[in-house]
């Protein structure tokens, strides 16, 4: 059973995720609920709730317990707050009215966005995704939709430059399906997508899984459709001060990767970064002042 937890601290599927291994097949049949159909759990009652879950009244108060709430009152109200804080479309949001201290709003939000994003990253799936990451024999792909495609690029050069064998799906949907096609099972797959997502990331993230491809998903959610497929699933926090969602906590999330991943490979990545180091000089590439 989960311990004492914060209210608003945690999302609701984290706290499931968690408690998972504690639910009863009521309790989970529940939660499954829970997640699949939040705005059942935000405008409904707890009848209603149990009666989609096949289960009963009691099982839904003992799940909230579980989860640390209040009663259902208070699994209703996070419920209530995670999806009023969902990440909107930027044609609603640019209607919202302007912040009278931009600055200040901007500060807050990015901290929170950051602050958010690496606190829920928990130590043993740190471990497993630089694991894999950094694997000898295994190549790594990034796969990200639109929005999020400037955050990925960072991530496949700063991993490029620790590692050999490290490439960014890009293009069309016939060239990224015919590179998803040539996928082997040693290869990594990092899924990289915010609500809404681009259905051809889904597509293609589904078709390597299904060639056994170990995918990690960096999203916004656990309810997240690339957290259903891949091994490992990162959230992130990409409250926006604009139209636009905020790749601030995604790219502080990258950088704690790269960083785990120049740790286990530090012999070979300082040698990598030497001869680029080298090369730079020779060439007068590049100006420090």
């Amino acid at each position: 059973m989960l311990g004492e937890v914060p209210s608003g601290s945690v999302e609701v599927a984290e706290r499931i995720g968690r408690a998972n291994t504690s639910l009863t097949p009521a309790e989970r049949r529940v939660a499954e609920v829970v997640l699949e159909r939040p705005q059942l759990v935000a405008f409904g009652t707890v009848a209603e709730l149990a009666e989609a879950a096949a289960s009963g009244a009691a099982t839904v108060v003992r799940l909230a317990g579980k989860l640390g709430y209040d009663g259902f009152t208070g699994l209703q109200a996070s419920v209530q707050h995670s999806l009023a804080g969902q990440l909107r479309p930027a044609a609603e949001r640019i209607r919202e009215p302007a912040a009278t201290d931009a600055i200040g709003r901007h500060l807050q939000l990015e901290l929170d966005n950051v602050t958010t994003t690496l606190r829920a990253l928990e130590a043993d799936a740190l471990a497993d995704v630089v694991s894999h990451l950094a694997a000898h024999g295994a190549r790594v792909f990034v796969l990200s939709g639109d929005a999020s495609l400037g955050v990925a690029h960072q991530l496949t050069a700063d991993l490029h430059a620790l590692r050999d064998d490290v490439e960014l799906l890009d293009g069309n949907d016939v060239a990224v399906r015919r590179s998803v096609a040539q996928l082997r099972r040693s290869d990594v797959l990092v899924l990289v997508d915010l609500r809404r997502y681009d259905r051809w990331v889904i597509d293609a993230a589904r078709a390597a899984h299904n060639r056994g491809v170990w995918c990690v998903a960096i999203t916004d959610s656990l309810l997240s459709p690339l957290a259903a497929i891949a091994e490992r699933t990162l959230t992130v926090a990409a409250a926006g001060g604009g139209p636009f969602d905020s790749h601030v906590g995604t790219l502080a999330l990258m950088n704690v990767l790269v960083a785990g991943v120049a740790d286990r490979l530090r012999s070979e990545a300082t040698q990598r970064l030497d001869r680029a180091e080298a090369a730079w000089q020779v060439g007068n590439a590049l100006m420090d002042r």
